[in-house]
């Protein structure tokens, strides 16, 4: 394989991992814990588009489980978003890159 042909590879591989990664910016990745108590929405971008939490969890004397319950959530979300992008990595690893 030539260098031009390389490089025109190369420059296929960064448009596709660039459009890829818009993609998950754009999408909403969604988790629900708790069973149902805590329901997150987040851009792949990691900015909040939206937190409902049940007003059935809203007891003042339980506070401290309510902000664990919101944690988890948020931390969980945020593995979905790695993952996503980790599979990106992952394409591009099996084709050489």
């Amino acid at each position: 394989m030539n260098i031009q042909a390389m490089m025109q590879q190369a420059n296929k591989m960064k448009k596709e991992l660039e459009k890829k990664q818009k993609e998950i910016e754009q999408h909403v990745f969604t988790l629900s814990s708790s069973g149902g108590a805590i329901t997150v929405e987040m851009y792949g971008t990691r900015q909040i588009k939206s937190l409902n939490i049940d007003k059935d969890a809203l007891d003042p004397d339980e506070k401290e489980m309510l902000e664990e319950m919101i944690i988890i959530a948020l931390n969980e979300v945020n593995k979905q978003i790695d993952q996503a992008y980790a599979s990106i990595n992952q394409s591009l690893g099996m084709l050489g890159f």
